[in-house]
């Protein structure tokens, strides 16, 4: 009697099954900078769409800006709350609260004066910015990708007038979006 011939043969369905569990099993195995960056990805597709009317400012555009010699520095509106700001903000930044009208947010500020606002990931200050810019600030610009994105590609930051390396992460959810070296501990409640 031949025992290899009458071994029953996997099916079609337990080998698909067999490969789809590996290909689950390879996805989940992927680093988690993969999955922050489409997270990263949709949520600024996401902000883009709801800002669609506001101007955008890149990591990279700002940190040549900001070391430019022979211009000033635009005003950099950091909004987000104290607690966030105590933490790290870009140098020069002037925390403002999220839910400031235009007026208390600028107060001080020339219209035509270059500004770039800045939160954690781009909602608040894309929605400062739209207040701005509605309260006839003509040069405003918030910061694709914020705080979080500065700080995951290394850029200063500082509290209390020196250099720091960690950020709020707002609370647990959106901390992700943070390389793990960067991200600050949530504070305990």
């Amino acid at each position: 009697m031949d025992y290899l011939s009458s071994s029953p043969r996997p099916s079609a369905a337990i080998e698909l099954r067999l490969l789809l569990g590996m290909v689950l099993l390879g996805l989940l195995s992927f680093d988690l900078v993969s999955c922050r960056g489409i997270d990263w990805f949709l949520l600024k597709r996401s902000l883009h769409g709801k800002f669609n009317d506001i101007s955008w400012i890149t990591t990279s555009q700002l940190a040549d800006r900001l070391a430019e010699k022979n211009c000033p520095p635009p005003v950099l509106l950091d909004v987000r709350t104290p607690a966030e700001f105590k933490v790290s903000h870009l140098k020069g930044a002037r925390q403002v609260d999220p839910k400031a009208d235009a007026q208390s947010a600028a107060a001080g500020i020339a219209k035509d004066a270059p500004i770039v606002t800045y939160c954690s990931v781009g909602y608040r200050s894309g929605a400062m910015a739209e207040r701005l810019r509605a309260a006839g600030y003509t040069h405003v610009q918030n910061l694709e990708g914020s705080i979080f994105q500065w700080a995951n590609e290394h850029r200063p930051l500082v509290r209390d007038g020196e250099p720091v390396t960690r950020v709020h992460p707002f609370n647990a959810i959106w901390g992700r979006l943070l390389a793990p070296e960067v991200r600050a501990p949530l504070p305990k409640k």
